[in-house]
């Protein structure tokens, strides 16, 4: 589950244009974010190295340079910068899995694997690891939760879409969707045992890796694996 990220600070379409807030508290050095996204952005570096809890709007402000008063021109509260932070680790995951087409099943499992697994360790932050908070089971946060719930749908349909998938029970199929899903998601436990944003090379090595992984355990033969590799999004 990017996070699944784009960059934290990214904003949903429309919403790129800077609007008219209150004045800066601080100077800061010029960026090409807007203030929306560079409260994402200070929120994200907040919440994944301080900790949701401990972090109040007024350090969010510090951190982004920006009045306290004047995040509540862009968001109702914290937990509306959680839920935004949230949903756009699981959001271009969702838009890659909708875009797959052609090519064989096993073909398309990979590079939504793939995707998926780059899009969880990109970025300077550990998005993923807010999953875990007690908060994100609350009802602010359905709509990420039926996000992800659809994305892991996905996976489970491309699962039976496969041959060696195909030949599983119902029940079988299911706990072999649960074992994949999770093992997507667990590059996020990497992440945080390796804080701080990966080279280039190493997160590439990394997805790919974590794509064969998840083809061996839906029953994909090792032999089949590099050609998945050279239809797919890794490299060869």
């Amino acid at each position: 589950m990017s996070a699944r990220s784009t960059a934290p600070g990214s904003s949903a379409p429309g919403s790129s244009a800077r609007r008219v807030g209150r004045p800066r508290a601080v100077a800061r050095p010029r960026t090409e974010l807007s203030p929306r996204e560079e409260i994402l952005a200070a929120a994200a570096e907040l919440f994944t190295t301080h900790g949701y809890a401990a972090t109040s709007t007024r350090a969010m402000a510090e951190r982004a340079g920006i009045r306290q008063a004047s995040i509540y021109h862009y968001f109702d509260g914290k937990e509306d910068i959680l839920a935004e932070l949230l949903e756009s680790t699981v959001r271009p995951s969702l838009e890659t899995a909708r875009a797959l087409t052609g090519g064989t099943p096993e073909e398309r499992l990979w590079e939504l694997c793939h995707c998926d697994a780059r899009l969880l360790c990109s970025g300077p932050h550990n998005l993923g690891a807010l999953y875990l908070l007690p908060e994100v089971r609350t009802e602010r946060f359905a709509a990420f939760r039926r996000m992800r719930g659809e994305l892991k749908d996905t996976y489970a349909r491309l699962l039976a879409a496969t041959t060696s998938g195909a030949a599983l029970t119902p029940a079988d199929r299911a706990l072999r969707t649960d074992l994949l899903f999770a093992l997507i998601e667990g590059v996020i436990l990497i992440r945080r045992d390796a804080p701080g944003e990966m080279a280039a090379d190493a997160l590439e090595t990394l997805a790919a890796a974590t794509a064969d992984a998840a083809l061996r355990l839906a029953g994909v033969p090792d032999r089949d694996l590099p050609d998945l590799r050279k239809t797919g999004r890794g490299p060869a």
